[in-house]
């Protein structure tokens, strides 16, 4: 059945779950018909209109035959017996001319009234007929009246219409008037079974779900319905979702709507459509209300976050409403927000929202869980396999991986293939998070063969630490989100924790960029931008979060603000600390530049040959990038089964004269597929070493994904 959905109320001829219906009852119990007073308004109108016009129709045509003469012209025509009669007026004198033999049409004329004593004598001695008009002010009223009120009503006419437009359907009074839009029953169309990767939030709400269907065997024991529940997580984690499934699953109706729906420029107006809102729900209880991006209404009343009256007064009144209803009735209230720490706290006590259900990132497995829904109604290759997807994108959330399977089918469908195959959904990861390839920038030789220096430096770093996750992919293919070039570092395993160690050798990667041009070029370039900034946050971490500093030992300095956002760190200490803790953070980045420098310098030949190889082939993998260095190395090679490789999209293979020169025995393809090597993708949390174009000098386009 697909989904209906309606605006203040249910479907049309159902009252019990229409809003307008139950309104309209509501006036004919009271003796009124709300059609009148739609009607009468227009009717009156049409009438000024009308009557306006008349007027003006009946003054052109009583002047249609009459033609102006001067005053000299009219007492001339006196003189040459022309007048049969005159018609003295206020400001004009009307002359009716004898009528001529033969003639059929009557032409009058008028003149203005001039102060003339002699004019009356003459027209004795002439014997002409005169009188003098009785003034008519009749249409003289209508006309100033219409000229002074149409107007005013066409102006509160049109001010009556923007306000229904704005206010609801309840026309200028209707502006307080709720605008929840109502699912009836099943017609959100969604179930538990649509959201994947949040067990634990599933659990909580099917608690709920169950209390809404089995209300007695809850009772019996002395249990009541929680009032309210409280999703809390970052953006794009399927909260939304997650209500939605929860009214599908109950069967009632679901009251959706925003925090900011509540806020209007009249004041008063956000508490009149809460009382509307609740007055709406209980009538058709048990139904749940949803609300979501609570934090528009629900801010703190302290001055920290800045004061607004009718947001306060708004968030007063849903205080109340959320004390004052009876949840007996089975009625639920639902919110989510992903800022809750500027929540007002009498919002957040029990006994309004009586449960704060979490809804994070996704771990691997409710990733793959998370795939499998997405992809469910979208033809797939028998060899994809949704794991390694899963595994290479640590941090995403489920928009994130919709959009990923998504990408991947139209990828599909322009390579004009039927199905999806396992390297549409890793170009579509790499489109995802860095764009898509930009084919049009073309680096020039000195330009490509610094990019390729500075990336080979950070892979070469990473597979010379023992802590430090293996590369899978080295390009300096450029992107459209700015990157010149980057390293992708995959996981073996899914990792919650990092050591001090790990996060010294990620700092000494990301330094090694830099040094790879300091040594080779002796020059450097702004490309390393976004490494240093990495590096500067991991290191101001380690001191102030993480008590990883001998100097600051195990003291807290920084708290996070906005966790489910930007997750912006705020320091907790005076001026003269922050200075010894930036000294302190200096200190870690010049060791770890120095560490980088060191190894570099050390195994320069193997930074050169395979730089060499990178400004050739433009992409390498993983494996290409270690069988070189164990080459060089005199390693052995790892005991592994034969994988079959794959040609990429757009990448040419190397030639046999490549193969001789960099020791490869064979031609080694592209991007491998196969359960023995994780497939290359970027990585969320482990894109190392990113060198980026700059807009302008100094200026350096960066693409960090935020995973805190």
């Amino acid at each position: 059945m697909e989904p209906k959905q309606y605006n203040n109320g249910g479907p049309s001829g159902s009252p019990q779950n229409n809003n307008s219906q139950n309104q309209r009852n509501d006036d004919q119990k009271n003796g009124k018909d709300p059609k009148k007073g739609q009607t009468l308004l227009p009717l009156i109108m049409m009438f000024l209109v009308a009557l306006f016009i008349m007027t003006l129709v009946t003054n052109r045509l009583s002047t249609a035959g009459s033609e102006e003469i001067t005053y000299n012209e009219f007492l001339q025509m006196i003189e040459d017996g022309k007048v049969a009669s005159v018609e003295i007026e206020t400001y004009q004198i009307n002359i009716t001319p004898v009528t001529e033999e033969g003639s059929y049409v009557t032409v009058t004329y008028y003149t203005g009234r001039v102060e003339d004593p002699a004019l009356v004598p003459l027209l004795e001695e002439k014997g002409i007929e005169f009188k003098k008009a009785i003034p008519d002010s009749t249409s003289t009223w209508i006309y100033n009246l219409l000229s002074i009120f149409l107007p005013a009503i066409i102006f509160v006419a049109f001010f009556a219409w923007l306000m229904k437009k704005s206010g609801g359907t309840g026309g200028i009074m209707g502006v307080g008037k709720s605008t929840a839009k109502v699912y009836v029953e099943k017609t959100t169309g969604v179930t538990f079974k649509d959201v994947a990767g949040q067990e634990e939030a599933k659990e909580s709400l099917q608690e709920v779900v169950d209390f809404l269907h089995n209300p007695g065997k809850y009772k019996s024991i002395g249990a009541k319905l929680p009032k309210g529940a409280l999703l809390v997580g970052p953006p794009g984690t399927g909260k939304t979702l997650l209500a939605k499934a929860v009214a599908g699953e109950a069967n009632v109706p679901f009251f959706s709507l925003a925090g900011s729906d509540f806020v209007e420029m009249f004041v008063g107006v956000g508490a009149s459509r809460v009382r509307d809102l609740f007055k709406e729900a209980q009538k058709q209880a048990p139904c749940i209300i949803f609300i979501d991006e609570i934090d528009a209404i629900g801010k703190s009343r302290d001055t920290r976050y800045g004061g607004n009256d009718e947001r306060e007064q708004t968030l007063n009144q849903l205080l109340a409403e959320m004390d004052g209803f009876d949840t007996s009735k089975g009625l639920l209230i639902l919110a989510a927000t992903n800022r809750p720490e500027v929540l007002d706290k009498a919002l957040l006590r029990p006994g309004r929202f009586d449960r704060r259900i979490i809804v994070d990132k996704p771990d691997l497995k409710g990733r793959v869980d998370t795939l499998k829904v997405h992809s469910k109604d979208v033809l797939m290759d028998d060899s994809v396999n949704l794991d390694d997807i899963a595994l290479a994108t640590s941090g995403a959330v489920g928009s994130d991986l919709a959009n990923i399977i998504n990408e991947a089918a139209i990828l599909a469908v322009k390579n004009g293939r039927n199905v999806v195959q396992q390297s549409d959904l890793l170009e579509s990861v790499e489109v995802v998070i860095a764009g898509k390839e930009k084919k049009d920038r073309i680096l020039g030789e000195k330009e490509k063969r610094i990019v390729a220096t500075h990336e080979v430096g950070h892979a070469l770093a990473a597979a010379l630490q023992k802590n430090s996750e293996p590369v899978q992919k080295i390009t300096i293919v450029p992107r459209t989100m700015g990157a010149l070039g980057y390293v992708m570092q995959v996981p073996e395993e899914e990792k919650y924790l990092m050591s001090k160690e790990e996060l010294h050798d990620q700092i000494v990667t990301y330094m090694a960029g830099r040094a790879a041009e300091e040594i080779v070029f002796k020059s450097v370039t702004t490309g390393a931008a976004n490494d240093i900034e990495k590096a500067t946050k991991v290191a101001r971490a380690m001191v102030t979060q993480y008590g990883m500093s001998e100097k600051f030992g195990l003291m807290g300095l920084e708290s996070i603000e906005n966790k489910y956002l930007d997750g912006r760190a705020v320091l907790n200490c005076g001026d003269a600390t922050a200075a010894e803790i930036d000294n302190e953070v200096l200190a870690i980045l010049k060791d770890a530049y120095e560490e980088a420098k060191r190894m570099l310098e050390e195994n320069l030949d193997v930074l050169n040959e395979i730089a060499d190889f990178l400004y050739e082939k433009e992409t390498i993998t993983g494996k290409e990038f270690m069988k070189i260095y164990r080459r060089i190395k005199n390693l052995p090679e790892p005991e592994e089964e034969e994988d079959e490789n794959v040609e990429a999209e757009g990448e040419a293979p190397v030639s046999q004269d490549q193969d001789s020169r960099f020791g490869l025995e064979e031609e080694p393809g592209n991007l491998p597929e196969g359960d023995d090597e994780i497939s290359e993708q970027l990585q969320h949390d482990y894109v190392q070493g990113g060198m980026f174009a700059s807009s302008e000098p100094g200026q350096n386009v960066d693409y960090t994904i935020n995973d805190d």
